[in-house]
């Protein structure tokens, strides 16, 4: 049985796309809606603990991640 796990998704458009990136393991992924590059994302950390040793886990996982908004004087 699957252990779930919750990740951040850092969703932002780029052109045409929208990418997608867990910050967590340094992950992206790519889609033509937000919804899209979502569930892509969501794949592509699926396959990579699918494959991955646990080393690799170990190594990339950043276990602590601040997702806050800052106000720059511009100009």
């Amino acid at each position: 049985m699957s252990n779930l796990q919750p990740f951040t998704a850092i969703i932002e458009r780029e052109g045409d796309q929208y990418v997608a990136l867990c910050p967590e393991l340094d992950i992206a992924s790519q889609g033509d809606t937000v919804e899209k590059a979502r569930l892509n994302l969501k794949e592509a950390l699926e396959l990579f603990f699918e494959t991955a040793s646990p080393e690799e886990i170990h190594e990339r996982l950043h276990n602590e991640v601040f997702i806050t908004r800052l106000e720059v004087a511009v100009g």
